[in-house]
């Protein structure tokens, strides 16, 4: 790998033995994608996804430790993926108990190094960062060090920007620096398609439903996709940012897409067109059969298949305020034409800190309340992570969720038919 005179004494010990360390940990990663060099970080802030202070990660903060010993964090500030635990989320005391004094025991603790790092802000923790109300929405073309797969997609499609899908630790290590290796998502090659996709569905296609299609199929390359047009229009609006921001997670959980194309709506597909199609890209036809395949393909793991559902999560990734909005309006129809005045399964809504703030600002938050559904900040991922709370039977209409966890996946109009009336 190349480089230049600065990257070098940095990697030769002249900025001290631990910003040696992160050069050298950057160079040995770019290599092993055949990376030629470092490119400066541009964006104005980072964002990681080590949120949670489990008591197995001390290995972690023993390594942020010495970075903030050696003095050697980032000039960028950051933003963090969401906290494990909220005391407003249902759990019983043992299940608390684990939570809070097994599980994630050194949260306070690893919370005080993100703050002392530099950390956007004490509430500065959602895998949405980019949310105009969190304030980390880097800008076209930006080079950025993130991780949050779900974050990574969106920056990269809906944004343009360009960043690797690295892992935890690494994207730190590369805003320390303030270079990332040049290979993949960051290269003009890196970003072309090498599957276009046609959706053919009679309707709107569930953005989560469609997303784990993709992902299944294309894996970690690059599909542009063409269809869309009467579903999303031709602006990225509030509507079109909201449908791709879940899109793109269920492309990047259930598969491992860093970037995506869509005709006529994204940037790169804008300006480019299909000259973003590399030769030679495989095709492949979504239609409503194959979309009903995809769904029927999930598998059931809950130990009783017919068990009641005790718990619904909705935001993962955390909504957004639009969403918040429509979804006060859907709960509140559907629970009068049930006749219901409240969920009839608890029901937990998860979005930003600051959008939460936002949206209890607005006339939506008390009437969301008198549905009985909760607002949280929390990770739904990590809660699921409680064995405990993993044994439970929940419901959900995210497709990473489902992936990672034992919860059951059904798409928006059934999961507002079973909090709201019950039955499947």
């Amino acid at each position: 790998m190349y480089l230049t005179d600065e990257q070098q004494a940095m990697l030769n010990g002249e900025q001290g033995e631990v910003m040696a360390k992160v050069m050298e940990t950057l160079v040995r990663y770019g290599e092993l994608f055949g990376a030629e060099r470092l490119v400066p970080v541009t964006g104005k802030h980072n964002h990681l996804v080590t949120s949670f202070g489990l008591k197995m990660m001390t290995p972690v903060f023993d390594l942020m430790q010495k970075i903030l010993d050696a003095g050697v964090a980032s000039g960028q500030t950051f933003s963090v993926d969401p906290r494990p635990v909220d005391k407003a989320v249902p759990a019983n005391f043992l299940q608390n108990f684990i939570f809070n004094k097994i599980m994630y025991a050194t949260q306070d603790f690893y919370e005080g190094q993100l703050e002392k790092l530099g950390l956007m802000g004490k509430d500065a923790f959602t895998c949405t960062c980019y949310m105009d109300e969190v304030g980390n929405k880097p800008e076209k073309g930006d080079i950025l060090s993130w991780a949050e797969s779900s974050a990574v997609v969106y920056a990269n499609s809906v944004l343009g920007a360009r960043c690797n899908r690295n892992s935890g630790i690494i994207d730190l290590m590369g805003s320390i620096a303030g270079y990332v290796p040049e290979f993949g998502l960051l290269t003009d090659e890196g970003r072309k398609a090498t599957w276009v996709v046609e959706v053919r569905t009679s309707k709107k296609p569930e953005a989560q439903l469609l997303g784990s299609a993709i992902g299944m199929k294309v894996m970690e390359a690059v599909p542009y996709i063409k269809g869309m047009e009467p579903w999303l229009g031709t602006e990225l609006n509030d509507a079109a940012c909201t449908y791709l921001k879940d899109f793109g997670a269920a492309t990047a959980s259930n598969g491992a897409v860093g970037l995506y194309h869509i005709a006529g709506l994204t940037p790169e597909a804008k300006e480019q067109g299909e000259a973003l199609i590399a030769d030679n890209a495989q095709v492949y036809v979504i239609d409503d059969a194959e979309l009903q395949r995809v769904y029927d393909s999930y598998p059931v793991i809950w130990k009783n298949k017919d068990a009641k559902p005790k718990l619904c999560f909705m935001g993962c990734p955390h909504m957004s305020l639009e969403q918040l909005k429509s979804w006060t309006d859907k709960v509140e129809a559907a629970l009068k034409a049930a006749g219901n005045s409240k969920v009839v399964i608890p029901t937990v809504f998860t979005a930003a800190p600051a959008v939460l703030a936002k949206f209890e600002k607005t006339e939506y938050a008390p009437r969301l309340k008198a549905t009985g559904v909760i607002t949280s900040y929390i990770c739904p991922l990590m809660y699921m992570n409680n064995p405990l709370c993993g044994s439970m039977p929940v419901i959900t209409s995210s497709n990473k969720l489902r992936t990672y966890t034992t919860a059951r996946y059904y798409t928006d109009d059934e999961i507002l038919m079973q909090i709201t009336k019950g039955g499947k």
